[in-house]
């Protein structure tokens, strides 16, 4: 029996199996050629390549054996057991993307999500200069980080793109999230490792997947905003994505696309504001907790009394060419040549005010930042302040539901009084005190893009809009 059953398993290997392989994997290649026919950016080959065979190249890289080399002299172990480090780091990043799950599945669940938790807007884009973007080139969308919700909903809104590749903290690496997350092309990052061969690894891999021109996600803040503000910028996963093009050379252009997101409600903003005043970025999230509040709402949809919350709102800005923004930072200083350690401080500035420019100003932190700044009022005051207020904006980019500055203020209030943000006291809107904090969370989300006069002026509003987002 033993040997009969060796005997069919070399059979099936041999024989079976690779033709199973091959008459599947032609399938697969014919499902995504009609799918690239509809998409504005075709799934690169590199997304297809095998994981195993990604991971081959990643480990044997010059770079990463160099590095292998170096680890083992420091560290004092034999070469093998370096060797083996890198390969756990190497099947630790790279994803296992598949056009199946990334398309039929995770497209239809975002889409469902994102419209059952807010009214999803989509505003200002370029379509025009987004068209003329070079099809060869590298594309990566950067954003602003406001929620766990930013990754639903630009796979939703981008669908019609291409297939995003973000890099994934160490939040989501739990079984079976982990699965999905590898099979909508994301990969994990540790995102304060300070072990030198682990970040050989990951800025190879970026390096090779921008190379092969992979459109990329990434946020430049690094995490979640604690206070609502725009954070300053973090230079690592940006530096890789720089390192990979030779500012001298004609590869492979990389365009960066500024993209805004704003909501009137963040789901996580009580955690995020709690872990502000704690000054730790340490998210108590339990799943069972996650999971009360999710059957909460589904009762709530199934007694007729749910209610979204509020509205989310994306704009895509002007794209930049790294290839011109390098051309341009010569220009300026024609005293050297541009080397590419020159580039990701400047870039990441010229990236985040672009973005700041286009962050969506949506009722509620318009509502928050009138009654953060002026205090207590009726809402014909708040309705005067608003428009008012919007008027001296004329450059931003402003969601008015219903073109209509009476519902907006009216949207904002239901929501902020729901919450206990607000109380009604004689006819007028008083911010609660214990809740100050989210007041000024979504205060702080446009504060950059108001009039200097337009600013809180009291004391205590004064110390919690951040240096950041004064500026």
């Amino acid at each position: 029996m033993l040997i009969l059953l060796f005997a069919a398993v070399t059979f099936a290997s041999h024989f079976l199996f690779p033709s199973v392989r091959w008459f599947f994997r032609r399938r697969l290649e014919r499902a995504v050629a009609r799918l690239n026919q509809r998409l504005e950016r075709p799934i690169e080959p590199f997304r297809l390549a095998r994981r195993y065979d990604m991971i081959q190249r990643l480990i044997y890289d010059p770079q990463v054996a160099q590095a292998v080399a170096d680890h083992a002299a420091t560290e004092g172990i034999p070469d093998n057991v370096a060797f083996e480090e890198a390969r756990r780091y190497a099947r630790e990043i790279v994803p296992s993307f598949s056009a199946f799950t990334y398309f039929s599945f995770a497209i239809r669940v975002t889409r469902w999500l994102s419209n059952a938790i807010y009214r999803v807007r989509l505003g200002h884009q370029d379509e025009e200069a987004l068209r003329r973007i070079d099809p060869e080139a590298t594309l990566v969308f950067v954003m602003n980080h406001r929620s766990n919700m930013d990754y639903v909903l630009i796979t939703y809104l981008a669908a019609r793109r291409s297939a995003l590749s973000y890099a994934v903290g160490e939040w989501a690496r739990v079984w079976p999230l982990s699965r999905l997350i590898r099979a909508m092309g994301a990969y994990f990052i540790r995102r304060k490792s300070r072990n030198e061969l682990y970040r050989r690894v990951l800025a190879t891999y970026v390096r090779l997947a921008t190379q092969g021109g992979a459109t990329q996600a990434m946020f430049p803040e690094g995490g979640l905003s604690l206070d609502g503000a725009l954070a300053p910028p973090r230079l690592g996963l940006l530096k890789y994505i720089v390192d990979a093009r030779d500012p001298a050379g004609p590869g492979r252009d990389v365009v960066f696309v500024p993209v805004g997101l704003n909501y009137d409600w963040v789901l996580e903003d009580k955690i995020l504001t709690s872990a502000g005043r704690a000054g730790e970025r340490r998210f108590r999230a339990r799943i069972g907790v996650v999971m009360a509040r999710m059957l909460r709402q589904l009762w709530l949809w199934m007694t007729g009394r749910y209610h979204r919350f509020g509205y989310a709102a994306v704009n895509f800005g002007r794209p930049l060419s790294l290839a011109e923004f390098t051309a341009a930072q010569q220009a300026a200083d024609p005293s050297g040549p541009v080397t590419a350690s020159d580039l990701p401080e400047p870039l990441s500035q010229e990236l985040m005010e672009r973005i700041g420019d286009i962050v969506p100003v949506l009722p509620v932190p318009a509502v928050c930042s009138l009654l953060l700044s002026e205090g207590a009022m009726t809402r014909s005051a708040l309705e005067q302040r608003l428009a008012a207020l919007l008027e001296r904006m004329p450059l931003s980019h402003i969601h008015l539901p219903r073109d209509s500055r009476s519902y907006a203020v009216e949207t904002a209030l239901r929501i902020l009084v729901r919450r206990g943000i607000l109380r009604s006291e004689q006819g007028r809107f008083v911010p609660v005190p214990a809740k100050r904090d989210l007041l000024t969370y979504y205060a702080n989300s446009i504060s950059h893009l108001l009039p200097a006069a337009a600013l809180p002026t009291d004391a205590a509003g004064a110390k919690e809009i951040s240096a950041s987002a004064r500026s």
